[in-house]
């Protein structure tokens, strides 16, 4: 997935500008994303041990950052091994 220059993060839960810097970074890198099977439209964005929960508007094209959390199976992987 690439965000073009004309597609607008919206963060409707006040996440860090840090955070958003960092998924804007991401995807105009074009990161790969995980589709959610139950939902259209919504995905997923693994960084390290942080993911991110966006929805990619059909309508408008913005992409909305719903959630993000901790991969705690990453960190518990690497611990393991």
């Amino acid at each position: 997935m690439h965000l073009r220059k004309e597609q607008e993060i919206e963060d409707p839960r006040n996440h860090s500008r840090e955070t958003i810097e960092t998924l804007r970074a991401l995807l105009a890198g074009g990161a790969r994303v995980l589709a959610d099977p139950k939902r259209p439209n919504f995905y997923e964005l693994e960084h390290g041990s942080e993911v991110f929960y966006i929805h990619l508007s059909p309508v408008s094209g913005n992409i909305l950052l719903l959630a993000t959390w901790s991969n705690d199976v990453a960190g518990a992987t690497s611990q393991a091994a």
